[in-house]
């Protein structure tokens, strides 16, 4: 008798457990899941909490961003290609510091810029490009959008306004 109340009682004791940990595995798969969708690097927006946050690297004199392909104001259609472009800062992907360098994001009606120091957030509105890409195309509704690319660092913090540019799009039917 005592054996066959033991059981169930380890198995909900298990699953209890094993539950515990559901919604942090979850709120993980997700990250993963859409890390992979634009990017390798599984370490993205991940520090060891025990290393002390280097300062944003400095930005160095000259440096810009721009777009390569479209023009503020422009006509477009969906989907539209859009090229990065940068200029006295090194193109390298996420996931280390690294001073000098950095990666592109695009931002779709999310404002001007991030302020320095701020991590990009990552979803449908702050594309990541941590592989070091330059260029994307994406779906856009008919209307005006301001586009914004905005460079960050090695660990997807932003440079500021100094390292974003902002235009705004007309796409037609």
């Amino acid at each position: 008798m005592r054996k066959s109340h033991f059981i169930p009682a380890a198995l909900l004791v298990m699953l209890t457990a094993c539950n515990s940990g559901a919604d942090n595995k979850t709120a993980g798969d997700s990250t993963a899941t859409d890390t992979s969708m634009k990017m390798s690097d599984s370490s993205m927006h991940h520090m060891d909490s025990s290393s002390a946050v280097a300062p944003v690297p400095a930005i160095p004199a000259g440096a810009k961003v721009f777009f390569k392909n479209l023009k503020d104001g422009q006509s477009v259609t969906s989907p539209v290609k859009v090229e990065f472009g940068v200029d006295g800062i090194k193109l390298d992907s996420a996931g280390k510091l690294k001073d000098g360098s950095g990666h592109h994001h695009l931002l779709i009606d999310a404002g001007d810029s991030l302020a320095l120091g701020t991590v990009v957030p990552k979803d449908s509105t702050h594309l990541h490009f941590g592989n070091a890409q330059t260029q994307t195309e994406v779906k856009l509704a008919p209307g005006k959008h301001k586009l914004t690319l905005q460079y960050a660092d090695g660990i997807h913090r932003s440079y500021g306004g100094q390292l974003a540019k902002s235009i705004t799009v007309d796409v037609k039917k």
